[in-house]
């Protein structure tokens, strides 16, 4: 295990109880250099791990709350005419920052939502022709209500496709839920410590994108996507995007466990998350009650590495 990476897990333990997988995920994913889409239902504590998960790394981070009110400029900012100076001055928006936690992204517009779009694909924000560049590290952590929820409204395939991975909190244990109902876990984030620093993070980020991946990894992840566009149940298989993501994913994940170089596990690992928002079953599928986690479980029991 990579001690550095396992204290971070363990500061935002501290508010965030019972969690640690669903911690380490994400924070892979910050490794990876990818965007992370947490979706469930309404206090599970998705905007907590992201704001404690700031916090344990120094990362400059802001919040906004998406509602049907808020235009692309609140995003990625607007110009203003100076009336002292005499010439347009440009402002920012919320997302220049290290860290931008995109709260309830579904109940906003779909104009307000490829704005945002952009900005995660990019890491630079035009306004008015002019482009100005994000801080790096960048990252976005977006929370989503199940779909069905009063007030939301599905998101687009070209949108969940720029996540790298999308997890499902769920409910806490019975024991962790018994510690937050007698209080003894405070909700406060002062109890959170910084103990990464941003420059300490961008090394680790380049430690994970240069790790050593054999050939036969690449094979493995490439015979696993060409499977899923063969198969007959799917409507929409894995696009070479997804491939990239799941390698991304998977170089981070050997970094957290303290390996040199990428194994098959750590594919296996984090493959559920990947794709579990890339890939869409047909009508068929779904009459049969096959669902797209059982179906990547029974992709990779069926496909193995060289």
């Amino acid at each position: 295990m990579n001690a550095e990476l396992d204290q971070v897990v363990a500061e935002v333990g501290k508010v965030v109880k019972g969690k640690d997988a669903v911690i380490r995920k994400v924070l892979g994913a910050v490794l990876a250099g990818g965007h992370v889409l947490l979706e469930d239902i309404p206090g599970v504590g998705k905007t907590t791990l992201a704001m404690a998960l700031g916090r344990a790394m120094e990362l400059d981070y802001r919040r906004m709350q998406f509602t049907p009110d808020v235009l692309p400029s609140d995003i990625v900012g607007f110009t203003m005419y100076n009336a002292q100076t005499g010439s347009f001055e440009y402002k920012e928006g919320a997302v220049f920052c290290n860290l931008f936690l995109a709260d309830e992204l579904n109940r906003t517009s779909s104009k307000t939502q490829s704005a945002l779009l952009e900005v995660m694909e990019e890491s630079r924000a035009t306004v008015d022709g002019i482009t100005h560049m994000l801080p790096t590290p960048f990252t976005v952590i977006a929370t989503e209500n199940p779909f069905g929820a009063s007030g939301t409204q599905r998101l687009p395939e070209s949108q969940l496709d720029r996540f790298l991975i999308c997890l499902n909190m769920g409910y806490p244990s019975h024991e962790a839920a018994l510690e937050v109902l007698k209080g003894s876990v405070g909700r406060s984030l002062d109890r959170v410590q910084s103990v990464l620093s941003v420059k300490r993070l961008t090394e680790l980020r380049v430690c994970a994108d240069t790790l050593h991946v054999e050939d036969t990894i690449y094979e493995y992840i490439l015979n696993l996507t060409e499977a899923t566009r063969r198969d007959a149940r799917v409507a929409l298989g894995i696009s070479p995007r997804g491939s990239i993501a799941l390698l991304k994913m998977a170089k981070a994940a050997a970094l957290m466990r303290g390996g040199d170089y990428v194994i098959p596990e750590d594919v296996l690992a984090v493959v559920g998350d990947v794709w579990g928002h890339r890939i869409h079953l047909n009508a068929k599928a779904r009459a049969e009650g096959v669902d797209v986690a059982q179906f990547i479980f029974e992709l990779t029991e069926r496909i193995h590495a060289v």
